[in-house]
């Protein structure tokens, strides 16, 4: 595991340093959803126009640079959320240290969040399960069968574009630590 992505949630940040050990990437959309949070209804637009762009650079440097722009830009009329995008560069843009093909699958969980909402509509159609295990059932078959989509049907990530960080996988030092798994 290389990346994580999450809302900002602290707990889960937590966990996620703790358990897994790698990177944290906090997902945009759920970022320009709390910014927006402070802006004003009739000040939407401006704020999504400067931070959406950001996302979309062709490098780190222009993101970075797109970013002070726009935190210079915030700071009269909508200082929190320019403090609330100065404080959270490292968080939103660490998606930029991987290959381009990857930025705009690894900016979001959004992909998450469709796999949850089909989970969801499938145990409503169900409606009410006879014990624990059939619910278990059905929600690792939707699992099994997500991953078989990925892996075969639309890739999520080409094999192509995972190759080189595969590579450098295999040419780490053996001295790095790989952190097992606790049960809770």
């Amino acid at each position: 595991m290389q990346l994580a992505i999450s809302d900002a949630h602290a707990g889960l940040k937590a966990a996620i340093a703790k358990v897994l050990g790698c990177a944290w990437q906090r997902c945009t959309v759920h970022f320009l959803r709390d910014c927006l949070g402070h802006a004003r209804k009739d000040q939407h637009g401006l704020l999504a126009a400067l931070i959406r762009p950001i996302f979309n650079a062709d490098s780190l440097a222009e993101a970075r640079d797109r970013l002070s722009e726009a935190v210079a830009h915030l700071e009269g009329s909508l200082s929190k959320a320019a403090t609330l995008l100065e404080d959270a560069e490292p968080d939103i843009l660490a998606f930029y240290s991987f290959p381009t093909d990857h930025w705009r699958k690894l900016r979001s969980t959004n992909p998450l969040e469709r796999f949850n909402k089909e989970i969801g509509r499938r145990t409503d159609v169900v409606g009410i399960f006879p014990d624990d295990g059939a619910l278990i059932r059905l929600a690792g078959m939707l699992c099994i069968e997500q991953n078989d989509e990925w892996l075969v049907g639309r890739r999520y990530l080409s094999a192509g574009s995972i190759e080189p960080l595969l590579e450098e996988r295999l040419h780490r030092p053996d001295s790095e630590e790989v952190k097992e798994l606790q049960p809770a």
